[in-house]
C-alpha cells in the first residue's frame, strides 16, 4: 500500500495577509491618535485652569494681608509703581524665592533687576501648557510672558487728572485698574459674576499711542480705522510690566475674536490678528500726555473654541468663544448692575 502524500507546512505570510496586516494597524493608530491628542489636550486645560485657581488663592490671600486687591499699576508713584499684580502675589504663590530676587522698591528694568534674573524667572503658575511660544524673548535683559492676564474692564482702562504723571488718575470699569484699591465690597455685581483673569496669547501684536479712541465701543472696523499709531509684535511677552498691552485684558471683543490691525512693520502693510492701546499708561508722549487710555486686548486661548477664565470669588469657568458679547462685558464690570445668570 502506497503511503499518502505529507502536508507541507506554512512558514509566513501571503503577501496579501501582510498587506491586510498592515491596514489594519494603519486604522488602528488613526483612531488612536486623536483619542490620544484629546486626552492630552483635556489635561492641559485641566492644568490651565489650575494655574488660574493658583492666582486666585493669591489674590485672596493678598486681599486677606492687604484689606484690598493689588492695583495693576501704580500711575505717580515712582518706577517701581510699574510692576505687575503677578509680581506683587508672588510671596502668596508659593514663590517667596522669586519675590526676594525683585525690588519693587524700583523698576524691573534698573539695578538691581536687571541683574538679578527675576525678569527672566520661569513661573509655571503663569504658563498655559498649550502655549506654542518660547519661555523667554529674546529682547535683553529676557523676559518670561505670562498667558494669564486681569481683567481692566470693557474698554477704558484709565483717565489721567491732569498731564501731570505724579497727580494719578481713576481706573476703569473692570476688576483691576491703575491705582485701584478695591475690596470686595467695590463689586457690587457680586464676584462670582466679575471676571477676575483670563487667558492671552504671548507675543500679539499691537498697535497704538495714536490717541485716536472716544468713549464709545469700537467695532472692529473702528480698530482696524486706527492706523496711524506705531506697531509692535511684542504684546504680553513681560510678566513684570502692569500695563494693559503686558499683563492685561479687556472684553471689548469676545473670547478668542480675529481682531484685525494694520502690520506697519512691512513694506505691504498687511493685516494681522492683534491689539489696539489708544494710549499706553504713564505714557509721557506728545500725543498721550493727559489723554485716558481706552484698549482692545482681547483674551486668546489655545483651547478650541474656549478660554479659561478666573472669577473674582476664586472659582475657575471655561468659556465659549461664542459668549453673547453683552454678556461678556457684563462680566468684566465690576459694578455695572447686570444681572449674569447663565454664561
Amino acid at each position: 500500500m502506497a503511503a499518502r502524500p505529507s502536508k507541507s507546512l506554512r512558514t509566513g505570510f501571503t503577501l496579501i495577509e501582510l498587506l491586510v496586516v498592515i491596514a489594519i494597524i494603519a486604522v488602528l493608530i488613526g483612531l488612536l491618535l486623536p483619542a490620544v491628542q484629546q486626552a492630552r489636550e483635556a489635561a492641559r486645560r485641566m492644568q490651565c485652569k489650575n494655574n488660574l485657581k493658583q492666582i486666585g488663592l493669591a489674590l485672596h490671600n493678598y486681599l486677606s494681608s492687604h484689606s484690598v486687591f493689588p492695583p495693576s499699576y501704580c500711575i505717580g508713584a515712582a518706577k517701581g509703581g510699574t510692576w505687575s499684580i503677578h509680581a506683587r502675589i508672588l510671596p502668596y504663590l508659593d514663590q517667596a524665592n522669586a519675590y526676594t530676587l525683585a525690588d519693587l522698591s524700583v523698576g524691573y528694568s534698573d539695578p538691581p533687576n536687571s541683574t538679578s534674573g527675576i525678569t527672566a524667572q520661569y513661573l509655571p503658575a503663569y504658563r498655559c501648557p498649550s502655549e506654542i511660544n518660547g519661555q523667554n524673548s529674546a529682547s535683553a535683559p529676557s523676559f518670561f510672558p505670562p498667558n494669564y492676564a486681569f481683567n481692566a474692564g470693557t474698554w477704558k482702562v484709565y483717565t489721567p487728572i491732569s498731564t501731570n504723571l505724579a497727580d494719578g488718575g481713576i481706573p476703569g470699569n473692570g476688576a483691576f485698574g491703575p491705582n485701584s484699591s478695591f475690596s470686595t465690597a467695590a463689586f457690587i455685581d457680586g464676584t462670582s459674576n466679575t471676571l477676575c483673569f483670563s487667558e492671552i496669547k504671548t507675543y500679539t501684536s499691537q498697535i497704538g499711542n495714536d490717541a485716536a479712541a472716544t468713549d464709545t465701543l469700537p467695532t472692529q472696523a473702528t480698530i482696524l480705522g486706527y492706523s496711524s499709531g506705531s506697531f509692535s509684535d511684542h504684546g504680553h511677552r513681560e510678566w513684570t510690566d502692569g500695563k494693559i498691552h503686558e499683563t492685561g485684558f479687556t472684553a471689548t471683543f469676545t473670547p478668542n475674536a480675529r481682531v484685525q490691525i494694520v502690520n506697519k512693520g512691512t513694506a505691504t502693510t498687511p493685516t494681522v490678528d492683534g491689539d489696539y492701546i489708544s494710549c499706553k499708561e504713564r505714557s509721557s508722549s506728545a500725543t498721550c500726555a493727559g489723554q485716558p487710555t481706552y484698549a482692545a486686548v482681547t483674551t486668546r486661548s489655545f483651547h478650541v473654541g474656549i478660554v479659561n477664565s478666573l472669577l473674582m470669588d476664586g472659582s475657575t469657568r471655561s468659556i465659549s468663544e461664542n459668549i453673547d458679547i453683552l454678556v461678556w462685558r457684563a462680566l468684566a464690570s465690576r459694578a455695572g448692575g447686570e444681572v449674569v445668570s447663565d454664561f
